[in-house]
């Protein structure tokens, strides 16, 4: 921490298995300091609260009326995000808010809106950007090192059963998880794949939900156009029993790039294997989520933005949104042109 730097003061609202992240990885950080937390639930809030030495409330306006608060971490369910980051930018708090942004991109346009309006920070969790691992890839790609990019693909196979989805009301839900395997899952690895190889221009996919007893999909597929002209597909499925987590392959004119899970287990550069330099050990959780919390407590003492803002959070949901209106629409979609209209 800065010399003569005070601690940021945080509120976390939802208290439940993700906000036990952020509360954890606040009380490492000597930069920032956990004050107040706030549930629906009043008896979870206070188990909480009592857990990380804060205050409770299950009233958000009563948590956002506290002047001490800087900065408010929402981890709600998605349905609940926009409506909760729009009243904290009201109450001029900065904000990091959980994945997906929102559900549907006019509630991420709306977030953005107002968070410039009142001159608050708005950030996205992304913590995969966050590992030496990312940070090296895309600092590779942007010094053309892999020439030209020609495919660029990316799987996420995991497993979630029907217990997982019927234990709590929300999930596997439209109104509240915005959708499935590719929405809840697999936008982390979307997220790094766009990241990294850039802009998608159009896509075409298929979601379905093919063994679980849900309203949204367990299983997607997405072929996708990249602005710079290179070629990809998407495979994401919560059905994979034993599956092997995400794989990112990345091919160019010069060079090919994999990575499992935040390894990179492959690099060659002109048909040579590239020696990669030694990593500090990374575990996107929890080490993602404290290098973003402590870089919100910076970017709100030195005045700036945050290493992944709230603008970058309409990409995937770009791509996600894009994928299920195609395969609703049964149709290739143009992103541009497809959310101009909307």
């Amino acid at each position: 921490m800065s010399a003569g730097m005070m601690p940021v003061r945080y509120g976390i609202v939802g208290c439940g298995i993700i906000a036990e992240v952020h509360a954890s990885e606040i009380a490492k950080l000597a930069e920032a300091e956990l004050v107040a937390v706030c549930d629906v639930n009043p008896d979870q809030a206070a188990r909480f609260a009592a857990q990380y030495g804060a205050a409770a409330y299950s009233n958000l306006d009563e948590l956002l009326a506290r002047p001490d608060i800087e900065v408010v971490s929402i981890c709600t369910p998605s349905g609940l995000h926009e409506e909760q980051v729009v009243r904290a930018a009201r109450a001029g708090k900065h904000i990091l808010v959980e994945k997906p942004m929102a559900i549907q991109m006019e509630g991420v346009e709306r977030m953005i809106e107002a968070c410039e309006q009142e001159e608050v920070l708005l950030a996205t969790v992304f913590p995969r950007r966050m590992s030496p691992q990312a940070q090296y890839a895309k600092q590779l790609i942007a010094s053309g090192a892999l020439g030209k990019l020609s495919l660029c693909s990316a799987y996420v196979k995991i497993y979630r059963s029907q217990a997982y989805y019927d234990s709590a009301g929300w999930r596997g839900t439209w109104a509240m998880d915005g959708g499935g395997a590719m929405m809840n899952q697999g936008i982390h690895t979307v997220d790094m794949l766009q990241w990294l190889a850039g802009p998608v221009a159009s896509l075409e996919g298929r979601a379905r939900n093919v063994l679980r007893d849900i309203e949204v999909e367990d299983t997607v597929t997405s072929l996708l156009q990249y602005e710079n002209g290179a070629m990809g597909v998407l495979e994401i499925t919560t059905t994979a029993y034993k599956g092997k987590g995400q794989r990112l392959e990345l091919y160019g004119e010069t060079g090919t790039l994999i990575i499992e899970e935040d390894d990179i287990v492959m690099l060659e550069l002109d048909g040579a294997e590239v020696t990669l330099p030694e990593f500090a050990p990374f575990a996107v959780i929890p080490d993602g989520h404290r290098e973003q919390l402590r870089d919100l407590a910076y970017a709100v003492r030195e005045g700036r933005t945050p290493v992944v803002p709230g603008t970058e959070g309409r990409h995937s949901l770009e791509i996600i949104l894009g994928t299920y209106a195609s395969s609703r629409l049964k149709q290739e979609i143009k992103l541009k042109e497809h959310f101009s209209m909307v």
